[in-house]
């Protein structure tokens, strides 16, 4: 299973589905000339989270479902925020929401009640125990770029992709990489290595940004 050519399609259609929202966000912001949180990068993040992490159970790979985890949740507040939500009719909303909410919840939960399937994310003859400890590290740098996103956006009280963001994408993208590698996921080492180009030129726009509304360009 865990090199079935359909498990690694999923993990191709996810970081497809990744690599969109950066290049739509990309497109979007050197028009704007300043790097921009739109709509549809929070709509393409939050199916490619929900297929990225179906791809960590089938690779029984941990790593990926505790990143995908966390940023999954803080997709759904971006669209919130964006006022996507209030935009469906309540007879949908309502049971949609929570019916997103609730999948990746019941999957961790199904993964604990049944012993096996827990063994062989965590006991994984595959993947040594310290190379899971890498690859979560550089998960939860990884992810903690949205955590980041999710307290600076609320603070404002709008959506917003700054410097920091951009930042820790970097850093957290070098170490999965650099695990991919080690772990043999291509799936998972072209995805992350396509974001580096989109990452830095974010980061320029977003300093470049800065500059010029504090009047130091």
């Amino acid at each position: 299973m865990d090199s079935s050519p359909l498990i690694y399609a999923l993990g191709f259609l996810a970081q497809g589905l990744f690599s969109a929202r950066m290049i739509i966000q990309w497109i979007i912001s050197e028009k704007e000339k300043r790097a921009t949180s739109p709509t549809i990068y929070w709509v393409l993040s939050l199916i490619a989270s929900l297929l990225f992490f179906i791809y960590g159970w089938l690779r029984q790979d941990f790593a990926i479902m505790l990143g995908q985890i966390i940023c999954y949740y803080i997709y759904i507040w971006n669209l919130h925020i964006k006022g996507v939500w209030n935009s469906i009719t309540p007879f949908v909303r309502k049971p949609g929401l929570f019916l997103l909410m609730l999948l990746p919840a019941a999957g961790v939960a199904f993964m604990l009640l049944h012993g096996s399937t827990a063994d062989r994310l965590f006991r994984n003859e595959d993947i040594p125990v310290w190379l899971i400890i890498f690859g979560c590290i550089g998960q939860v740098i990884f992810t903690f770029r949205f955590i980041y996103q999710y307290i600076y956006s609320r603070k404002r009280g709008e959506s917003l992709l700054s410097a920091g963001f951009w930042i820790i994408s970097l850093v957290g993208s070098a170490v999965i990489v650099a695990y991919a590698v080690i772990r043999h996921d291509w799936v998972l080492g072209i995805g992350q290595s396509v974001g580096f180009f989109t990452y830095s030129r974010n980061l320029y726009l977003a300093l470049r940004h800065h500059e010029t509304s504090t009047g130091r360009a």
